[in-house]
């Protein structure tokens, strides 16, 4: 059973930046796939970002392209999300989510991944 613990949430102005963290137990965890989802109140969970497991194909959401980042340490076993030029509407609880690799893809349908964290609240207030 592989846990995933996000960490780097808050509250921030619009404009602003915040890094999301996900640290992960699995023992194979460079080659596992990536991605951050999120949920707003009364929406459905949406993705946000996504990354194979080499880490060299970045797939962003419209919503946040240019703005976030997502990256990942194998050293560490965590994973990223930068977040910046933050605007209200990306206020949400964010979840990283992640998944033994099949291809060399990113993925970005969340029935795809296995694992989950308990997710982040991130607010951004205008």
């Amino acid at each position: 059973q592989v846990q995933l613990v996000e960490s780097g949430g808050g509250l921030v102005q619009a404009g602003g930046s915040l890094r999301l963290s996900c640290a992960a137990s699995a023992r194979t965890f460079g080659t596992y796939i990536m991605a951050w989802f999120r949920q707003a109140p009364g929406k459905e969970r949406e993705f946000v970002a996504a990354n194979n497991w080499r880490g060299d194909r970045p797939a962003y959401a419209d919503s946040v392209k240019d703005r976030f980042t997502i990256s990942k340490d194998n050293a560490k076993k965590t994973i990223y999300l930068q977040m910046s030029s933050l605007k209200s509407e990306d206020t949400a609880v964010y979840y990283c989510a992640a998944s033994p690799a099949q291809d060399n893809a990113a993925h970005t349908l969340d029935w795809e991944y296995h694992y989950w964290g308990q997710g982040t609240q991130v607010t951004v207030s205008s």
